[in-house]
């Protein structure tokens, strides 16, 4: 399951698991690997991979 900007998503492992907020930007790396950046309701932001986190 994919995520788009905009949805709402929890992180299910890594650093950040547990926690959870909106998809802002979507980034690509040079070697594959598919990067967001999550915005929590008290307006923090966190990077993580889009394969650690489960669509709401």
């Amino acid at each position: 399951m994919t995520v788009a900007n905009g949805d709402s998503c929890t992180v299910i492992a890594g650093t950040h698991k547990g926690r959870s907020g909106t998809v802002e930007d979507l980034n690509t790396s040079k070697t594959g690997a598919v990067t967001i950046t999550v915005r929590e309701a008290a307006g923090d932001r966190f990077k993580t991979l889009a394969k650690s986190v489960r669509k709401l």
